[in-house]
């Protein structure tokens, strides 16, 4: 039983951080630079992604995010999504956490790395009408789409699985606006409900697509390919995240909530328990990142709290 679990927590490292023992080089350096950075304790943007809810949010983010032709034109033409999922998501756990926990000039590198690995995700697509379109995947109203959804996916799990968030949802937003900003969005909403305005907008105006590139992502995302041990819990995470979705994205994504087998816990619960029990796996207190940070704010002297 001991080497089970064992296998199990190192399967789950390995899912967030690349290694199933080592961490990544680039935690360590969050204790590096010389000011807080972006967000400091006591933040939202560290309640919210301190917390186990971005589990559920990012699989209802890339969900959602499949919606806009252009961003999916890039996942598909220009990614290595299928052959290597986890080494994409690394880099995407990489760029969140140096925003959310490093200095501000970690979190300005981290983003124009990512931003120039974006120069060459080009191409073309086709609307809902035929109609082809250039996109760039730096392209301003297309990151405004990408940050949209990321918003709305976090915010939404946390408000169904997570604690309270210091300041409530409009902070979040306002604080997270500066991950936007560093992305190239151009004035990224500042409250929930301008990102709501925001995020509808792109439904209304009929620039969201469901056909079968979607169809296929919504394939992949429901079953990629994790190692046995992690997939009962992932099936419950996915249910979750396609619980919290809005019902015409669900109906969009051809999704509904899924049964859990014969004698079912409700979605909300069983996701609930599941990310206890990953918390309980990857331990309860801070983690890497969070403890890097909080360094690099007791050498500078601020109170970390």
């Amino acid at each position: 039983m001991h080497n089970f679990l064992r296998e199990w927590q190192g399967e789950l490292k390995r899912v967030f951080t690349g290694s199933a023992d080592a961490l990544p080089e680039w935690v360590p350096r969050l204790a590096d630079g010389n000011d807080a950075g972006y967000h400091l304790p006591g933040s939202a943007v560290w309640a919210v992604h301190g917390s186990m809810t971005p589990i559920v949010a990012g699989i209802r983010a890339l969900l959602m995010q499949s919606l806009h032709p252009a961003a999916l034109a890039g996942i598909h033409e220009h990614s290595d999504f299928r052959a290597d999922p986890l080494r994409r998501l690394a880099r995407t756990i990489q760029w969140i956490f140096t925003v959310t926990y490093g200095s501000t000039a970690a979190a300005e590198q981290a983003s124009a790395r990512v931003r120039r690995l974006h120069v060459p995700v080009q191409g073309s697509y086709s609307d809902r009408h035929g109609v082809r379109h250039t996109y760039s995947a730096n392209d301003p109203d297309l990151a405004r789409w990408v940050h949209l959804a990321f918003v709305d996916a976090f915010l939404a799990a946390h408000k169904i699985w997570g604690g309270s968030i210091p300041g409530g949802p409009d902070a979040y937003v306002r604080e997270w606006a500066q991950a936007g900003r560093l992305m190239g969005v151009e004035d990224p909403p500042l409250s929930e409900a301008e990102m709501k305005l925001q995020l509808d907008s792109y439904y209304s105006n009929g620039e969201l697509l469901a056909d079968s590139r979607v169809a296929e992502t919504v394939g992949f995302i429901r079953n990629p390919p994790l190692h046995p041990m992690l997939r009962p819990g992932y099936r419950i995470v996915f249910a979750g995240a396609v619980y919290s979705l809005e019902p015409r994205f669900r109906q969009m994504l051809g999704l509904k909530v899924p049964r859990l087998g014969p004698f079912p816990l409700p979605v909300r619960l069983a996701t609930k328990v599941t990310l206890g029990v990953v918390r309980f796996a990857l331990g309860r207190g801070p983690g890497p990142s969070e403890q890097a940070a909080r360094r690099r704010l007791r050498r500078l002297g601020y109170q970390a709290g």
